[in-house]
């Protein structure tokens, strides 16, 4: 049984992942958690591709035929603010398994670069932006949801001192 949350990162298009990319991608998941007030210990299954590899999982999960930056599949169906229980555990682990992300290293790497910040800072904000999704945000909107989204996206890569700049 384990007392804290355990994130699985995986990659299909290298052998091994970037010590640094899986320490950051922790660090954003563990801070994003806690932010939102999820402290019951969850597990969050993470898989870094390229273009090809997320536009297959896009064709595949969602119909839609071109690549994404990141895919986020929720195992609850949550409003934000709201958290699974205890009751919603893996009896053999006892943790929540909160659902999976995939994210594009491609997509990283362009957009950090259009947007005139780093990688570090491009995969962090896809971290955060997948947690709020497997969390029950939603921006399919141009209003409040995604607003307030957008608002705690900031917030937490504000308390990770993870910038724009």
């Amino acid at each position: 049984m384990y007392k804290t949350h355990r994130f699985i990162i995986t990659s299909d298009i290298s052998e091994t992942v970037d010590k640094g990319s899986a320490a950051l991608i922790r660090k954003v998941l563990r801070t994003a958690l806690a932010a939102e007030g999820m402290t019951l210990p969850c597990e969050v299954d993470v898989l870094l591709t390229d273009d090809g590899g997320i536009h297959a999982v896009n064709l595949d999960m969602r119909g839609v035929d071109r690549p994404t930056d990141v895919l986020s599949f929720p195992e609850f169906d949550l409003k934000p603010g709201e958290h699974p229980g205890r009751e919603d555990a893996d009896p053999g682990t006892g943790l929540i398994p909160l659902g999976d992300m995939v994210i594009s290293l491609e997509r990283v790497a362009a957009q950090a670069r259009e947007y005139g910040h780093s990688r570090r800072r491009e995969l962090a904000y896809l971290v955060t932006h997948s947690v709020l999704h497997l969390l029950g945000y939603d921006h399919l909107d141009e209003g409040e949801e995604k607003k307030r989204m957008r608002e705690r996206e900031e917030a937490i890569l504000a308390l990770l001192e993870i910038t724009r700049a």
